[in-house]
Parts: C-alpha cells; sequence; structure tokens
C-alpha cells in the first residue's frame, strides 16, 4: 500500500511537472510574423534563397531585445489579414499602413516607417501627376492593400480602373508595356523596382499622402502587454540609431523620420 501510495504521489508530481513545461513553452511560443517575401526591399528572398529585407532585420532585432524567438511566414499579399484574423500569424510586417478602419479591428504597435505612397509610370509619359490625372486611366495596386483603398476612397463616381495584383512583378511589367497606365505603391519599393527591374518606368509626381506603417495585431489583452514590449524596443532603436542604420543598409536614405 505504502509502495502505491508513493508511486501515486510520483506520478503527480510529474503531470504538474508537465502542466508547468507547457506553460513555460506557451509563455516563450515565437511570434508568427506573416509577410509576402516579394516586396523588395522590405521582405524578399535574396540570391542565396535567405528571406531577407528591412522589415526582416527590424523583427529579428525586435525578437533580440524582447527575448522571444520571430518565425517568419510568408504567404501571398491579400492573404495575410485573413491568417491573422484566424490566428495563423501573430502580426504582419509587411509596410502595413494604420488607417481608420484597420484601427477599428487591429492594435497597432508605434510607427516604424514614415514614407508616401507614390504613383510610378512608363519612362515617357507625362500626363500623370496624381490621382487627379488617373480618372479615365487603369492604375495597379495590390490586392487588399491600404493603396487600393487609397484610390477608391478617393474616386467616389468610379472614374478610374482598379486593376489588382497579388504579389510580384506583374503590376510593374503591365505598367512598362502599357497595359495599365500606372501603379501605386510605396515610393522606396517603387525606386528599387525602378533601379533593378531594367524596366522603362519612373516615379510620377510627388509622394501623394504620408504613410505612417506600423504592426498590426489582434485586439486582445496578451496583445496589449507585447506591444508595450514591441514599442519600447522600436524607441530604443530609434534612439540608439539602430533603425536609422537599417534604413540607410537598404535604402541609402532614413525612411524612419517623419516627411513633416
Amino acid at each position: 500500500m505504502k509502495k502505491m501510495i508513493l508511486i501515486g504521489l510520483a506520478l503527480v508530481a510529474l503531470v504538474a511537472a508537465g502542466f508547468m513545461i507547457t506553460g513555460n513553452d506557451q509563455e516563450g511560443d515565437a511570434i508568427k510574423v506573416g509577410m509576402s517575401g516579394s516586396y523588395k526591399p522590405y521582405t524578399y528572398v535574396d540570391e542565396q534563397g535567405e528571406l531577407t529585407g528591412f522589415d526582416v532585420e527590424v523583427w529579428k532585432e525586435i525578437g533580440t531585445r524582447i527575448g522571444r524567438e520571430v518565425e517568419f511566414v510568408t504567404s501571398d499579399f491579400s492573404g495575410l489579414f485573413g491568417m491573422l484574423d484566424v490566428g495563423q500569424i501573430d502580426t504582419i510586417a509587411n509596410q502595413i499602413t494604420i488607417t481608420d478602419a484597420r484601427k477599428e479591428v487591429y492594435l497597432f504597435t508605434s510607427p516604424y516607417v514614415y514614407y508616401g505612397a507614390q504613383l510610378i509610370t512608363q519612362g515617357d509619359r507625362t500626363d500623370i501627376t496624381d490621382l487627379e490625372s488617373l480618372k479615365g486611366k487603369k492604375v495597379a495596386v495590390s490586392l487588399g492593400s491600404n493603396y487600393e483603398e487609397m484610390v477608391k476612397l478617393y474616386d467616389v463616381n468610379g472614374e478610374i480602373e482598379v486593376i489588382t495584383y497579388d504579389s510580384g512583378p506583374g503590376a510593374y511589367q503591365d505598367v512598362a508595356l502599357g497595359r495599365v497606365d500606372a501603379a501605386l505603391n510605396d515610393r522606396l519599393a517603387l525606386l528599387s523596382v525602378i533601379n533593378e527591374s531594367g524596366l522603362d518606368l519612373k516615379l510620377a509626381g510627388d509622394p501623394i499622402e504620408e504613410l505612417h506603417n506600423a504592426f498590426p495585431f489582434l485586439i486582445n489583452d496578451e496583445n496589449k502587454v507585447l506591444i508595450t514590449s514591441v514599442n519600447q524596443a522600436i524607441a530604443d532603436m530609434y534612439a540608439d540609431g539602430t533603425m536609422k542604420a537599417l534604413s540607410m543598409k537598404y535604402f541609402n536614405i532614413d525612411i524612419t523620420e517623419r516627411l513633416n
């Protein structure tokens, strides 16, 4: 009887220890960061087949500073918010702009990039400089992006034909070939396209709107705590020059300071 009691106590101790281990593992779960992996220079696969880019390095640094593992999950941009909504990823690092509509659904970290929305056209076009000049024309945008929303909010009478694309270079090839009249995206991403694609493209006009880009999370108490840590890491990266150094590495200019 005494032996059976001792065995029973040992089993209880093992079960209790198992619960403790499981609890600690959950607290230390990797943060799953979703991204397209095809949005150079923010998130892309390099010549060695490694996922890299400005957003990738920012999150690696955040993970180090808050003591959490970071796991990168790639998918077409149009699917990232759906993955976030069902908990397949914890956040998105793909230059997500803070908008009023998104703030109703997600918690956002502090902004980590300030830059402008920009139009791109064929190199010899002079007729497109802003959203007004797109009326009666076709503009390419990423499906589900804030750029799609930006055009639709401006174009209340439906005078601009919006052509949506998943991630990839197809939109810019179509602009260069004249299949669409312009594309709207982040200014620095477009500069990268112009410099590296070899396509006959140019920036059209001035930046249309300043963008404040941050990381969205589902609204819950756990994420509120996590965002506090992430925000502190972002603030520290600004203060010690890490954010500026990463910006200079990928863009040769500082995109972390506000335009105005």
